[in-house]
């Protein structure tokens, strides 16, 4: 199974956000650190915000931060808000698919592989918190 680059940056803003401890962050510095677009990581942010992931913060001393602690954000939410969808095959128009027995399964592996995601959060990505904020200051 193979993630799209958005859940990629997602995740990854998700990490630099909850490092922070609340502290704001600008989507330059997100984007500087990892080394991604902006214009893609803020499209991102927009929809991470609008769906209540992270908290957008105006003004001159404004930025973004996570909308609620770590330990409360599922990555297995997290995933399929991002992701959208999971079909790993479109059978509609295969000739075999009513006698196929790979839908099945696929949805079956598929199911196993977000059951493991749902069991962890944002703040199990965080178990070096110290580590990560060196790593992100030496980014910067």
């Amino acid at each position: 199974m193979k993630l799209t680059r958005y859940t990629d940056y997602a995740v990854r803003v998700m990490i630099h956000l909850g490092s922070r401890d609340g502290g704001l962050s600008s989507i330059a510095e997100i984007a500087r650190v990892y080394g991604i677009s902006q214009n893609h990581l803020m499209k991102v942010v927009q929809n991470l915000v609008r769906d209540g992931y992270v908290e957008s913060v105006r003004g001159r001393n404004g930025g973004i931060r996570l909308s609620r602690p770590a330990r409360e954000i599922s990555l297995g939410k997290l995933v399929r808000h991002t992701e959208g969808g999971f079909n790993l095959v479109d059978c509609s128009s295969c000739m075999i698919a009513p006698a196929c027995g790979l839908p099945g399964i696929l949805s079956e592996a598929t199911a196993a592989f977000i059951n493991v995601l749902d069991k962890y959060t944002v703040e199990d990505l965080l178990g070096r918190r110290n580590d990560l904020r060196q790593l992100f200051s030496l980014a910067s």
